[in-house]
C-alpha cells in the first residue's frame, strides 16, 4: 500500500483535520523562507494535536540546515524523521543523520535522466523526488513521472517517494504508473499555502487508498 504523507500543516485545525485522515506522515516545515513555515516556538502545539488525534508519524523538512539547526527544533518537538529539501551533499546528510539519530529523507530535483544517476549513494531512509520549483516544492508542480519510474526501476532497493503536481484527481495514475513508496502532496490539498482543504484532503486520502495494491 502507498504511503500518503501531508506536507506544509502551519492551523491546529488542520494538524487535527490530517492526523484524523489515517495518513502515514505529517510535514512540518521549517524553512523561513516557505509559504507555509512553521516557527518552531509553535510546533510542539501543534504536534500535540497530530499526536492525539492518530498515528502519523511527524517529518521536519529542512533546507540547507546545519546539524545543531536540526538539534534545536527536534528539542522542542519530538520529530520521528527528517527531511532534508535543500542542495546537501551526501556528507551533509550523512552528518546530519548522525546529529539526529533518527530517519532522513532526502528530496531530489529530477529535470532530467542526470538527476536520477548515483541515487544510491545517498545514506537516507527515502528519496523524495520532486519538480524542480524556485520555492523548494509546494508550488504545485510537477516533472515527467516516466523519470520515476525509472527512478523505480534502476534502484528497486530504494525508498522512493513522488511529490509535486499531485491533486485527488491525478494521483492514483501517478501510483499506477510509478508505483512509488509514498506520495507526498501540499499546494494538492489547500485553498490557499499552509491552509488545508478539508474535502481535498478526502478525496485525495481516498483517491490513493482505492489503487489496487
Amino acid at each position: 500500500m502507498t504511503r500518503i504523507k501531508i506536507c506544509g500543516v502551519t492551523l491546529p485545525d488542520d494538524a487535527a483535520a490530517v492526523a484524523s485522515a489515517g495518513v502515514d506522515f505529517i510535514g512540518l516545515n521549517f524553512w523561513p523562507k516557505s509559504k507555509r513555515y512553521l516557527n518552531p516556538e509553535r510546533a510542539p502545539m501543534l504536534a500535540g494535536v497530530m499526536r492525539a488525534m492518530g498515528q502519523a508519524k511527524l517529518v521536519g523538512v529542512f533546507v540547507d540546515p546545519d546539524p545543531d539547526e536540526v538539534l534545536a527544533v527536534a528539542a522542542r518537538i519530538d520529530l520521528d524523521i527528517i527531511q532534508l529539501h535543500g542542495d546537501e551533499d551526501p556528507d551533509a546528510v550523512k552528518r546530519i543523520a548522525d546529529a539526529v539519530a533518527r530517519p532522513v529523507w532526502k528530496a531530489i530535483t529530477v529535470r532530467s535522466a542526470r538527476d536520477l544517476e548515483h541515487l544510491d549513494v545517498w545514506p537516507v531512509e527515502a528519496l523524495l523526488l520532486d519538480a524542480p520549483t524556485p520555492g523548494r516544492g509546494g508550488a504545485g508542480a510537477s516533472f515527467d513521472h516516466a523519470l520515476a519510474r525509472e527512478a523505480r526501476t534502476r534502484f528497486p532497493q530504494l525508498k522512493i517517494m513522488l511529490a509535486g503536481g499531485l491533486v485527488p484527481e491525478n494521483v492514483g495514475a501517478a501510483i499506477t504508473q510509478v508505483q512509488p513508496w509514498a506520495v507526498d502532496v501540499a499546494s494538492g490539498v489547500e485553498t490557499a499555502p499552509g491552509v488545508k482543504d478539508r474535502t481535498k484532503l478526502a478525496a485525495f486520502v481516498a483517491a490513493v487508498r482505492g489503487v489496487a495494491p
